[in-house]
């Protein structure tokens, strides 16, 4: 009997999931709860385990491509010798139905993990933490042990994982052994590089088709060319996890919020020594959402319902090469200038290394875009629903300040408060964004 098995929803209602590496090939046995793929989605890199255990008929896609949540995944031949679970058992962490379905129409049993102590809650297979690792067949990755996150950043990297010399425990490759391999070179790919490919002919190329028409790319989709005389040097890209994801959540904010910025400058002149910029601007805000909590809320534009919180969780942006996070700092109210840099660095950390759990992506009251730190002075935040503002801080600068007397030179940082005018008035706004410059003037 043969089984189609769907992809699951792996957190949150998110539409797809893009292919990292399949731990089989077709004709391959595996059994129950053997991971199966590892798969990108806008939050994490998950080992999705098989359901059932038996002969791999048939695989979706390869590394890189895209599975819409709900569509075929893997299809496999059900060995009865082989350990199956019973119908109706339930032995993993779920937020939905089982997506595997037998063909032609029985009830599917439920696809779940093993709960491991480190198991991150996804909906199958744990999303690997610092210390969770997989050892997989040496068939499919050369016995290479590794969580799923380093995996995809070698292959981002144009890493050979299995000439990464490990630093981790038993043999574990970490996130720090495939960068340093990318720095110095030592695990390059074996495969001899391609030479260079010549120039295609006049002919096929996207120019000599006549403006407004498209033209076939080499995998066969249609591409739009450019007007004679043109050339078209680039190639349109898919976008893939959490880039994908970015799109569509700016998409539905934009669709959804009433925006508008607030712009003014923090002096910073009367500051006492060296301080933690960072740690400050999350003091400001918790000191503004405490004396205008209208700001620190969620609006539900449907029901026309407002949210007020008592606790400060403040979303940090964080920009990396794949794409937006903005993770909670919890009760930001409660930290101390210490509390608050150790919170950020240990976002920050996990971001980078992608071991954050999914629930440290959502339910912020209020967001913090510290974009200053590149260039930049003012900016127009997106506020992400159902959070009701943002704060955007830029880049730092010396002016020329008008005083009693004469002039001086400030050290100043600019502010924009971007909040949705269906959630607060104007007059709130300006006096949160009064309350965080009020805050950040103080000498400490």
């Amino acid at each position: 009997m043969s089984k189609k098995f769907l992809l699951p929803d792996l957190g949150e209602g998110l539409p797809d999931a893009t292919i990292v590496e399949w731990y089989v090939k077709e004709g391959d046995v595996i059994r129950l709860d053997e991971n199966l793929v590892s798969m990108e989605t806008a939050k994490a890199v998950v080992d999705v385990p098989s359901p059932v255990s038996g002969k791999v008929l048939k695989l979706a896609g390869g590394p890189g491509d895209v599975i819409v949540t709900g569509t075929m995944l893997a299809e496999f031949e059900i060995d009865p010798s082989l350990p199956q679970r019973a119908e109706g058992q339930d032995t993993g962490h779920h937020h939905g139905p089982s997506h595997a379905a037998p063909e032609p129409a029985a009830p599917a049993p439920a696809a779940a993990a093993k709960a491991e102590p480190e198991d991150a809650g996804t909906v199958v297979g744990a999303m690997q933490v610092g210390n969770a690792v997989v050892s997989e067949a040496a068939v499919a990755v050369g016995g290479v042990k590794a969580v799923p996150a380093v995996r995809a950043m070698a292959r981002k990297l144009g890493v050979d994982i299995t000439r990464v010399r490990a630093s981790g425990v038993d043999g574990t490759v970490s996130m720090d052994d495939v960068k340093r391999a990318a720095a110095d070179g030592s695990a390059k790919p074996g495969a001899t590089p391609a030479p260079a490919r010549a120039a295609a002919p006049v002919a096929a190329t996207p120019a000599a088709a006549p403006a407004g028409r498209s033209t076939l790319s080499q995998s066969g989709k249609p591409m739009r060319t450019q007007p004679p005389g043109v050339a078209a040097t680039g190639q349109p890209e898919q976008l893939k996890g959490v880039r994908r994801n970015m799109a569509r959540v700016m998409a539905d904010a934009h669709a959804k919020v009433v925006p508008t910025t607030l712009c003014d400058d923090a002096d910073l002149h009367a500051w006492i020594g060296k301080q933690d910029i960072t740690a400050r601007l999350v003091r400001a805000i918790v000191t503004a959402c405490k004396t205008v909590p209208a700001l620190n809320a969620w609006f539900d534009g449907e029901a026309l319902s407002r949210t007020m919180h008592p606790n400060v969780d403040i979303g940090i942006a964080v920009d990396t090469d794949d794409g937006l996070f903005v993770p909670a700092l919890r009760n930001a109210d409660m930290l101390d200038a210490r509390g608050i840099r150790e919170g950020i660095n240990r976002l920050r950390a996990q971001v980078e290394a992608r071991t954050l759990p999914a629930s440290e992506l959502s339910g912020y009251t209020i967001s913090l875009s510290n974009f200053g730190m590149f260039a930049g002075r003012y900016a127009t935040p997106v506020v992400v629903p159902p959070c009701v503002a943002i704060v955007g801080a830029g880049k730092l600068s010396h002016d020329v300040v008008a005083v009693i007397g004469g002039i001086e030179v400030h050290r100043r940082m600019p502010i924009s408060l971007t909040f949705d005018h269906r959630a607060c008035t104007g007059g709130e706004a300006a006096r949160f964004l009064k309350a965080l410059l009020d805050d950040m003037a103080l000498p400490q």
